[in-house]
């Protein structure tokens, strides 16, 4: 059986700092790459994204957090628009500068 990636941007306001630094901990742990301080962007296969989307939700508060997961075709990623400073440039590897040329 084939084990497709799915490209997936995650995004997320998270109020105690010590959650939002386990938070993209595990993002990175999972491959995905920080594009702003609290935005993700990577492919990751289906179930280490659901194993990724459970321990988020373990970590974070559904009262006072939000997380955002949105997993993208790459026809449509081809068609994001970037305007100004899109990027943190400190933070954005040649991978991610790679997925949008």
């Amino acid at each position: 059986m084939k084990t497709t990636e799915t490209l997936v941007w995650i995004m997320y306001d998270i109020v105690e700092n010590k959650v939002r630094s386990k938070v993209a901990q595990h993002c990175k742990n999972a491959g995905l790459y920080r594009v702003q301080k609290s935005v993700f962007l990577g492919t990751i296969v289906r179930n280490r994204l659901d194993e990724l989307r459970l321990k988020i939700e373990t970590l974070t508060d559904a009262n006072v957090d939000s997380v955002y997961i949105f997993p993208m075709c790459e026809m449509d990623f081809k068609k994001v628009i970037l305007l100004g400073q899109a990027f943190d440039k400190q933070l954005v590897t040649d991978e991610v500068r790679a997925l949008f040329i």
